[in-house]
């Protein structure tokens, strides 16, 4: 009893229910892990009503931290897989392609063209027009090589 008033199985579907639609609005998995344990604890609610406020409380903690500390646990086991784990590091993506120089490389920094853009690259001295592999990436210049 809350100053005069009984948690019910019923209150914690509803903050159950609550808390996976702030889920849907909010950013994180952690509202979805607390709103599961709210349901689950609706459920033990209901079927052992003598339970108290004080244990009630209580349990909604420990089952909503270890909901989310097993959540975490199971993601970094099994991470999300994409079928393009290069989308957001373009640089990454063009190594191993061959470039045609578009401004020659002196003193290390030079620039190709990839589809309607200029990288700058990083490399040994090269001429306009040479063709150049690219070796890595270092943030947003291609390191290259001669591919002559």
């Amino acid at each position: 009893m809350i100053a005069g008033y009984e948690l019910d199985f019923w209150h914690w579907w509803i903050l159950g229910l609550a808390l996976i639609i702030a889920e849907t609005l909010l950013p994180g998995t952690y509202f979805l892990w607390m709103g599961v344990s709210a349901v689950a604890l609706g459920v033990l609610a209901w079927l052992f009503p003598v339970m108290g406020w004080e244990i009630q409380l209580m349990l909604f903690a420990l089952l909503s931290l270890a909901s989310i500390v097993g959540w975490r646990m199971w993601q970094r086991r099994h991470p999300d897989e994409s079928d393009q784990p290069m989308l957001n590091r373009r640089a990454e993506q063009y190594i191993g392609r061959v470039f045609v120089l578009e401004a020659a490389i002196e003193n290390g920094f030079g620039k190709v063209r990839v589809a309607d853009s200029l990288w700058r690259v990083k490399g040994a001295d090269a001429p306009v027009g040479s063709r150049v592999r690219v070796t890595s990436a270092d943030g947003i210049i291609l390191v290259v090589e001669s591919a002559d």
